[in-house]
């Protein structure tokens, strides 16, 4: 599975709109089998949807994201897990290891369902 995480610096992006970095690893078997940055512009959201389309991204990792964006997003059929904190590198070794989003990495104040799944 390939997933994307919007980055600044090393951590998770706190607003997506911020964001200019995405950090797309592949997942395969409890482990990391390639990752790599690439660049993107947040305001052009058709470029986007158009990358993760292109690169077979089934999920998009990111902290605080508008409904506008989220929901151009879910139309190309990735997986938004919104709300999301931390070093980005730990997020993703969390994912490999136990296809979740631990409650740890989530902003204060925000939960996903317990134990949602990535697949």
């Amino acid at each position: 599975m390939k997933i994307a995480i919007t980055t600044w610096g090393n951590r998770v992006s706190p607003v997506f709109d911020a964001a200019q970095t995405l950090l797309i690893a592949d997942i395969e078997n409890h482990g990391i089998h390639s990752k790599r940055y690439e660049s993107f512009k947040p305001d052009d959201i058709i470029s986007l949807a158009g990358l993760l389309t292109r690169e077979n991204v089934e999920v998009l990792v990111c902290g605080a994201i508008s409904e506008t964006y989220s929901a151009r997003l879910a139309e190309n059929r990735i997986r938004i897990f919104a709300f999301v904190t931390g070093n980005a590198m730990d997020i993703l070794n969390c994912l490999a290891a136990h296809n979740i989003i631990k409650p740890a990495f989530m902003m204060p104040g925000c939960t996903l369902p317990s134990n949602t799944p990535l697949t």
